[in-house]
């Protein structure tokens, strides 16, 4: 089996044992394990000159070797701060009116892959295979091959891909859709953005199909496919068993006093819908006086990317919004809405999301979202919450047993949170069979395998749409 090398834009810490990390660090890490690697990415810290330098922070874990580099303050502003976060992601998440395109922070882009690409070169054995992780390191693959190396290389989004007209907004958009066709294999989370993909690359005439998934650019073959991520489920659900014995979840528990729980938990960002999501809570306040009293909101928002000005405007605006229904709605004895800025602990979630009746998850716009997932996981089997998930979350074409809803029809929303209260037993619990029986056969691990053996072996991909048995679409 070759050796597999991991390149993302933060490596998570190689102490972490998995109560912290998310599925996709615990998937990654014991891919590498079983195969023996190497994890490349920025170590979050800033170079102590602005001269980059190519001295490598390494640290060994088993037969696991973590590969780390500092950036620069230009660098941090330009390529992370400026062009992936406040280019790309926008743009992938259709919102073009949030999208700053500036010339000097794409340069910075394009520079520290090149950087990247130039350590990675150093420690590239012949036969490795290379995994690079989402839309920080789109060009590293071209970067690689211009230094000549000639290994298997897969790339795997993590967030959606917008229709043509969307993308090609972007000045630069052909030099990015060129840089995608020097992978071996590119992966999307469903079928709509792989669709939206190649629909960018045929309109582009920058690739033809010869076989299912298979595409030609010049002379290079290379394929594209559809690989939704999972979870650890068996090991969240085990987490989520113990934390009920958690000293804050039980504190949380006394604190309900009986009254139906309802858990939003997302990172600070605009392509989560925290905004409206409250609103469409209002409506529901308003329209069913009866649950006065009787349902509580909790909504966990870690801060983020807080040296971005939009995010800090955001956070103020939620804050007032959650402010405002508190002092419409709330009595001497209740709050409607419980609004914490802070971080909590997984272990501490994932009895939050047990003891929960609805999961509200109503993102704008995502490319999966595995708080959905987790959520799922949590679940009691014999008292399950109910999931209220939105159409645009990439986690809606599996979990079929969601209740879908349009997070910018607050009314409707609303409604659908009136109607997970009110829900039946037997109706929850087959809901939630239906969606768990899908986290436990496609979880983290198949994801992980499928994407590698896709890109080491002449297999097709996945097919794309309703042949795919993965995907199921909710209702």
């Amino acid at each position: 089996m070759s050796r597999l090398i991991v390149v993302s834009n933060r490596v998570p810490p190689p102490a972490d044992k998995g109560a912290s990390a998310g599925g996709l660090a615990v998937a990654l890490q014991a891919a590498l394990r079983d195969r023996g690697g190497l994890w490349l990415g920025w170590s979050g810290e800033t170079a102590a000159t602005e001269t980059e330098s190519e001295q490598i922070k390494t640290r060994v874990e088993g037969n696991i070797t973590f590969s780390l580099v500092d950036l620069t303050k230009r660098d941090q502003e330009e390529y992370y701060s400026g062009f992936a976060n406040r280019a790309l992601w926008p743009l992938l998440h259709y919102r073009l009116d949030l999208a700053d395109f500036d010339r000097r922070d794409t340069t910075g882009y394009f520079r520290v892959n090149a950087f990247f690409a130039r350590i990675l070169a150093a420690q590239i054995q012949p036969d490795d295979v290379i995994w690079v992780q989402d839309y920080h390191l789109i060009p590293l693959a071209a970067e690689l091959r211009a230094r000549g190396i000639t290994n298997k290389i897969g790339f795997f989004l993590h967030i959606p891909w917008p229709p043509a007209d969307v993308f090609f907004a972007m000045p630069w958009h052909r030099r990015l859709l060129e840089a995608f066709t020097s992978y071996d294999l590119v992966g999307f989370q469903i079928d709509y953005d792989a669709e939206n993909f190649v629909n960018c690359l045929v309109r582009e005439g920058l690739g033809r199909e010869t076989s299912r998934g298979t595409f030609k650019a010049g002379e290079r073959e290379f394929k594209i496919g559809a690989f939704p991520i999972g979870i650890e489920t068996a090991e969240f659900t085990s987490v989520a068993v113990e934390a009920e014995h958690n000293a804050l979840v039980k504190r949380m528990a006394v604190s309900l006093n009986n009254r139906k729980l309802i858990i939003g938990v997302d990172r600070l960002d605009y392509s989560k819908g925290i905004d409206q999501r409250m609103l469409a809570y209002e409506r529901f306040l308003e329209n069913t006086p009866s649950a006065h009293g009787k349902v509580t909101y909790l909504q966990v928002t870690p801060k983020s990317r807080s040296d971005v000005p939009e995010y800090a405007e955001m956070q103020r605006e939620i804050a007032e919004t959650a402010g405002r229904i508190n002092g419409a709605f709330s009595d001497i004895d209740w709050v409607p809405i419980r609004y914490i800025n802070r971080t909590v602990k997984r272990t501490t979630l994932a009895g939050l999301f047990r003891m929960a009746d609805i999961g509200l998850v109503t993102p704008l716009r995502d490319g999966m979202n595995l708080v959905a997932k987790e959520f799922v996981a949590a679940q009691k089997p014999e008292d399950p919450g109910v999931l209220v998930l939105s159409r645009f979350a990439g986690a809606a074409r599996e979990l079929d047993g969601a209740v879908l809803v349009n997070p910018y029809d607050m009314e409707s929303t609303g409604g659908a949170i009136a109607g997970a209260i009110e829900m039946p037993l037997e109706e929850r619990i087959a809901r939630w069979r239906s969606m768990y029986d899908q986290l436990t056969r496609y979880d983290v691990n198949y994801w992980c395998e499928s994407f590698l053996k896709a890109l080491e072996t002449q297999h097709n991909v996945p097919a794309f749409g309703s042949q795919n048995p993965q995907f199921r679409q909710a209702s």
